[in-house]
């Protein structure tokens, strides 16, 4: 991907300490949790409609981990005004700002609302977010209480190391996949679908609604990709491959099957490796925000 010729984002809040890294990426310490609670606790926090963040912040401190605080200081102030210097922070600057000029032309055109950025919060093993701890071990998501996305870059690196997926492009899709999120929140699709979630007569039904959300994001991921191809030039070869890689790593059932051994479709929240591919796809071939509709459809 060409992302080197791509605009650098102002909306970039860098809470990482000393310095940074390259693709080899900076370790980020994960919190005290086993990856099998982690994701026990997120399903439950889809379940119930509770953010995982506080979830996962309130489990740390039961079991003896001491949730971090940010210490606010002259020079943590300084490293959020300044633009990120290493090769991480660069790299998902100028990924976030590729965003906002893609969406903030797309998403008048094509649904007639206007696109208000959203915040990237870069930061190292924990931090503060709106809606509770963020930690590394939960992977990078978005909060739509402060309008933020949060990426603990060392996420990347994991990424290459757990599931063997590399590529500047399978790292561009996992923040276009969490931009995706704030594009619905925009639309108000999140607000109705947690409402909905309260409402569900199930789990399983409120895992559908989730799985739902997730599949849509990752339509909205493609439909960047396409329109950010058309308007740049922005793709080289092998890229396609490098996001359905990713996609298909982080699929429910794979993660599944890596920390517990076997597979419980009806509490999938994120959908399957081919559930995930195949929004991408629908997303990138059209290009049009309206074929993400995921709502609509019998067949996720």
């Amino acid at each position: 991907m060409r992302w080197e010729d791509f605009r650098s984002s102002d909306n970039v809040e860098d809470r990482r300490g000393g310095g940074g890294g390259g693709f080899g990426f900076p370790g980020g310490g994960a919190g005290g949790l086993g990856i099998g609670t982690i994701v026990i606790l997120m399903i439950i926090g889809w379940v119930t409609g509770i953010n995982p963040a506080i979830l996962i912040g309130g489990a740390e401190q039961m079991t003896g981990g001491r949730e971090r605080q940010e210490q606010v200081d002259p020079q943590t102030q300084q490293r959020r005004r300044t633009p990120p210097s290493d090769q991480a922070g660069q790299f998902a600057s100028k990924i976030l700002g590729n965003t906002e000029d893609v969406w903030s032309t797309i998403l008048p055109n094509q649904t007639g609302k206007q696109y208000p950025p959203t915040r990237l919060v870069l930061y190292q093993g924990g931090t503060r977010s709106g809606c509770g701890s963020a930690q590394a071990a939960m992977g990078p998501f978005y909060c739509p209480l402060d309008k933020k996305i949060y990426l603990d870059t060392s996420f990347f690196q994991e990424m290459a190391q757990k599931f063997r997926v590399k590529g500047d492009f399978a790292y561009a899709y996992v923040i276009a996949h969490e931009v995706g999120h704030h594009v619905q929140d925009v639309l108000g699709i999140l607000g109705k679908v947690q409402a909905r979630q309260q409402q569900a007569s199930s789990k399983g039904e409120a895992n559908q609604l989730s799985v739902r959300v997730e599949l849509m994001a990752d339509c909205l991921a493609g439909v960047w990709a396409k329109n950010s191809d058309d308007r740049f030039n922005a793709l080289e070869p092998g890229d396609i491959e490098e996001a359905l890689q990713a996609a298909s790593a982080i699929g429910d059932d794979k993660l599944q099957e890596r920390s517990q051994g076997y597979v419980v479709p009806d509490s999938f929240t994120h959908g399957s490796s081919e559930q995930r591919m195949r929004w991408f796809m629908t997303g990138y071939k059209s290009g049009q925000t309206k074929s993400c509709d995921t709502f609509r459809t019998a067949r996720n």
